[in-house]
């Protein structure tokens, strides 16, 4: 508290700003159902507001408190990137050489797959995210190398489409390289430079840090601890790092102000601007992926950030570098990332023009739509499919019941009165080739 009134001397006239953006969070939380949250903004240099919100326990009613650790979700891609883009610039690793070079025993059409292929999702490997498995070590490099060519949903290089599993790869690539459990060498290459003291990856020592509960629904609507806690070794370099946020906000300040932290150099500046170059357009979209960042263009701002969901938590960090400010919110249920709150802590810090959303318009379905996009398509266990039915298309995802498809712009098309979109991706003969639902992309097979 003595902290956030110095600040207010400085800038009086935040708060007001931060009384409306703590009633948004509390609104947020209740609509939500999510017990609490820990929140930062950092504007330049320096961390303007912290506060933690809520409860970190339901049992125990115990407050959130901004030094609590959380677990992130995929907002652990970035320090992932920021780990394996050092050590390319480093000379350790060529980006854009096949990675077999760098680990042996792999299958011929996996070793063929770039570095830069696994850190911006276009390596074509399929998603998954199983939350429990091994504590050790060894589960990482061991499940790697049980994999096979099947893990390919599609030809590396060709399109867009979110896959955890490349960052157990990209993970994989970075403990090979310096010859260290993963876990300690993010420790020693992102944590330790910047003064991270509470962030780590392994449990037992998660543990003896202040620490806010997960939480997740269950059937009777009631919100419960899971226990256990879910833990997979395997994957922690897509989306397992615990950190609270004045360690994150550490990292965030490096990113905006060229590596430099307490006025010494904590990260080459290289990393940051490597992860902020789009390397991959998602289709459909006017957005980019960098390297563990999504990149777009929110009124008139341009914006790079990530969002984290695994069992228990949700997570954001949201960054403008142009104008040195981040959000950074940590919350303690399944997928809560609080986007209202992440929207109106950067209303408060950023010239936004004013919001407009577009009409969502529907247009006539033509017979070229109904002879290329018919077909199977598939990414792993996620398939759907597309038929023809007098006129319209019609999509059947997994079990599911077929469901009419609007037409709502160029090979983009949305189910009535759902959310999301559907954008087709043409192959060189011009027949759909994938379909992109969010984040991923599915194969015609």
């Amino acid at each position: 508290m003595r902290m956030l009134a110095a600040l207010l001397v400085v800038f009086p006239s935040l708060a007001q700003d931060f009384a409306a953006l703590e009633q948004t969070a509390r609104d947020e939380l209740a609509r939500a159902k999510v017990p609490g949250a820990s929140i930062a903004i950092v504007r330049g240099d320096r961390v303007v507001y912290s506060k933690g919100i809520g409860v970190a326990n339901v049992e125990t009613n115990e407050a959130v408190r901004p030094e609590m650790d959380f677990r992130l979700g995929s907002t652990t891609k970035m320090l992932t990137a920021t780990a394996l883009v050092g050590l390319s610039l480093e000379g350790k690793i060529d980006l854009n050489g096949p990675i077999g070079k760098y680990i042996g025993g792999l299958s011929p059409a996996l070793a063929a797959v770039t570095a830069n292929q696994l850190l911006s999702h276009t390596a074509g490997i399929h998603d998954e995210a199983p939350m429990y498995g091994s504590h050790d070590d060894s589960a990482l490099g061991a499940g790697i190398h049980q994999w096979t060519d099947g893990w390919l949903f599609t030809k590396p290089g060709r399109v867009f489409s979110y896959a955890n599993p490349g960052y157990w790869m990209a993970g994989y690539l970075v403990e090979v390289l310096t010859g260290k459990p993963y876990a300690d060498a993010m420790a020693e290459r992102v944590f330790q430079p910047c003064g991270m003291k509470q962030t780590t990856l392994r449990p037992l020592l998660a543990m003896t840090y202040p620490m806010a509960q997960g939480h997740n629904e269950g059937g009777d609507g009631k919100l419960t601890i899971p226990r256990p806690a879910a833990d997979n070794a395997a994957s922690w370099p897509a989306g397992s790092v615990f950190s609270c946020t004045p360690d994150l906000a550490r990292y965030v300040i490096a990113f905006l102000n060229d590596g430099m932290l307490d006025g010494k150099r904590a990260l080459d500046p290289r990393i940051f601007a490597l992860m902020s170059t789009p390397h991959a357009k998602t289709p459909g979209a006017e957005e980019s992926y960098g390297y563990g960042l999504n990149i777009h263009d929110v009124r008139g701002v341009h914006i790079v950030e990530h969002g984290g969901s695994r069992l228990g938590y949700g997570s954001t960090i949201r960054m403008a570098p142009e104008q040195r400010v981040a959000v950074i919110i940590l919350a303690n249920r399944t997928g809560a990332g609080l986007p209202a709150t992440a929207d109106k802590a950067m209303e408060l810090m950023l010239p936004l023009k004013p919001r407009s959303v577009p009409a969502r318009r529907v247009l006539a379905t033509t017979a070229d739509d109904l002879h290329r996009h018919p077909g199977v398509y598939q990414n792993g266990d996620a398939r759907i499919e597309i038929t023809t039915r007098d006129g319209r298309l019609y999509l059947k995802r997994g079990r599911g019941a077929d469901a009419a498809l609007n037409k709502l712009g160029a090979d983009r098309f949305g189910v009535e009165g759902a959310p999301g979109e559907y954008v087709f991706v043409a192959g060189e003969s011009g027949v759909s080739e994938y379909v992109a639902s969010g984040a991923r992309s599915l194969a015609r097979r």
